[in-house]
């Protein structure tokens, strides 16, 4: 179940993967041709503004790293750059929507694992992974956690455990959508602990799945490091353990699954960005060496890592490298976790 990857409702999407088109070698600041796309060709990004698309609601992992990311771009760069929160389908709705933009410079997805997650999770996508975007880059990875309130009286992941055996059926855990890291590690914890019992409580996004710990709605979170960062730190929500290899540079205190008595028990979270198939090669070339650059600087690297990120700066490349390795990676994950959403 190592991975070193992370969607509400279940959108209905369409019945077949989309197939586009790719067309190179278009000039900078051109949309494709007309041949295969309506309308004259017209700027691109920064002469328009640049829309980054964060395929699920706001406040979590994804859309706090891509108003980071968008404000330091745009002061880099010039021009204007805003984020559009489009979620629910397990992130499905926000990643079908950029896969059917137009390839014109002014729209690229901020994409998560549920990126590689969901092509073993759905029977059928509104997106490609490998033919309806180019990659420009990958961004940052973050651990997951699971946390408590302080009041549930429980220090570390096997106390919980001990307590919710008791009655599983009073103990629930809130997730982000489905599809994402979390989710799919919380599964795998109910799984490998008998917990069935335990509800699982899917929101739209990782800020309102911690919401719902806050506010005493479940027992249990289990969620990206980075929203839940500041709550403890501050003490509201207490950290059972975290799930990344090791533990996080300033939470000392908190042991990893696999010290907490979980062997191989290791799910992160990844972003990136990525334009739809048929962009220019010229602009996604500019963008994956700015936001290189911008990763680069230290001053970003530091305001990444105290937002709960750590920075993993990779090419496009790499990242469907990453992309080839992962989803057969999560397909055995899901498929021994017995979990499929229909579509």
């Amino acid at each position: 179940m190592t991975s070193s990857t992370g969607a509400g409702a279940a959108a209905r999407p369409r019945k077949t993967i989309s197939r586009r088109l790719f067309v190179g070698g278009a000039a900078l600041g051109l949309a494709a041709p007309a041949v295969l796309r309506s309308g004259a060709a017209v700027a691109a990004y920064p002469d328009r503004p640049l829309r980054i698309v964060v395929a699920n609601s706001p406040g979590g992992p994804s859309d706090i790293i891509a108003r980071i990311v968008a404000a330091a771009l745009q002061d880099q760069m010039g021009g204007t750059i805003y984020v559009e929160n489009k979620g629910g389908g397990g992130s499905n709705i926000g990643m079908g929507h950029v896969a059917r933009a137009e390839p014109d410079g002014t729209t690229i997805l901020l994409a998560t694992s549920a990126y590689v997650v969901n092509p073993s999770l759905y029977d059928t996508l509104p997106y490609d992974p490998f033919k309806d975007f180019s990659a420009i880059c990958e961004l940052a990875t973050s651990p997951n956690v699971f946390a408590v309130k302080p009041e549930l009286g429980v220090s570390t992941m096997k106390e919980f455990v001990a307590l919710a055996k008791k009655s599983p059926e009073k103990f629930n855990v809130s997730v982000p959508p489905v599809g994402t890291t979390p989710q799919l590690e919380a599964e795998v914890l109910k799984s490998i602990e008998g917990l069935q019992g335990m509800a699982t409580v899917p929101f739209s996004g990782g800020g309102e799945a911690l919401k719902a710990l806050l506010g005493g709605t479940v027992q249990l979170s289990s969620g990206v490091l980075a929203p839940a960062h500041p709550y403890i730190k501050s003490g509201a929500v207490k950290a059972l353990a975290v799930t990344g290899e090791r533990r996080w540079h300033d939470l000392p205190e908190i042991p990893t699954m696999v010290e907490a008595g979980y062997p191989g028990f290791v799910f992160e979270t990844y972003t990136a960005l990525l334009a739809p198939a048929g962009t220019s090669p010229d602009f996604v070339a500019r963008m994956e060496k700015e936001t290189l650059a911008l990763l680069a600087k230290p001053d970003m690297r530091e305001k990444l890592t105290k937002s709960g990120f750590e920075v993993q700066a990779k090419t496009g490349k790499q990242h469907m490298e990453r992309v080839a390795r992962e989803i057969p990676m999560f397909r055995d994950v899901i498929t021994k976790a017995g979990i499929k959403m229909k579509s």
